[in-house]
Order: C-alpha cells, then structure tokens, then sequence
C-alpha cells in the first residue's frame, strides 16, 4: 500500500511539473509573437506603404487629372485650328491598358 502511494505521489508531482511547464511554453510563445508582430509593425511602417483608401484617392485624382488633361487639350486644339472648343465627353477619355493604374512612374 505504501508503495502505491509513493507511486501516485510521484505521479501527482511529475503531472503539477510538467502543468507549470506547459503554462511557462505557452507564455513565452505568446510573448514571442507578440515581439515579432511588433518588430513586423515597425518594419512594415519604416517601409512607407499606403493604405487602401489613400491609394484610391490618388487614383481618383489622376483619373480626374486625365480627363482634366484631354479636355484642356481639346480647347487648346480649338483655339489654335479656330474651331470652337467642345468639352470632351466622359467617353472620349481613354482608359488606361489593361492591368494599369494609368499612373507612370519614373524610371530609377
């Protein structure tokens, strides 16, 4: 009977050790995920991206731009052949290829 309970004693012991040890690997790996995800923050911040919304407002600029662009064109064309100046409609504007933003960017 003794040794039943010297047995289940250190059984008892073992399972609280090997308890503590589990807890002390799930605290550190929730610690070190949370080191990476910040040092992955600051290298993603230092690296100047954009966000969506902001992306789609320049977007939207540069489509206003262009339209802008081929309207102005149209008048000055007018002004120099003595034509009256027309307005470009919406349809006259032509879209960017395929696969662009329609947006150049200089070459490094």
């Amino acid at each position: 009977m003794k040794l039943m309970q010297s047995q289940n004693r250190f059984f008892e012991d073992f399972v609280k050790i090997m308890n503590g040890a589990a807890g002390t690997v799930a605290g550190m790996t929730r610690e070190a995920q949370d080191g990476m995800r910040e040092r992955m923050k600051e290298w993603v911040a230092g690296m100047d991206f954009v966000s969506r919304d902001e992306f789609e407002a320049v977007k939207a600029m540069a489509a206003t731009a262009r339209e802008e662009i081929e309207t102005l064109k149209a008048e000055l064309a007018a002004l120099k052949g003595g034509k009256p100046a027309r307005k470009a409609a919406a349809g006259d504007v032509k879209a960017p290829p395929a696969g662009t933003t329609g947006i150049e960017t200089p070459e490094e």
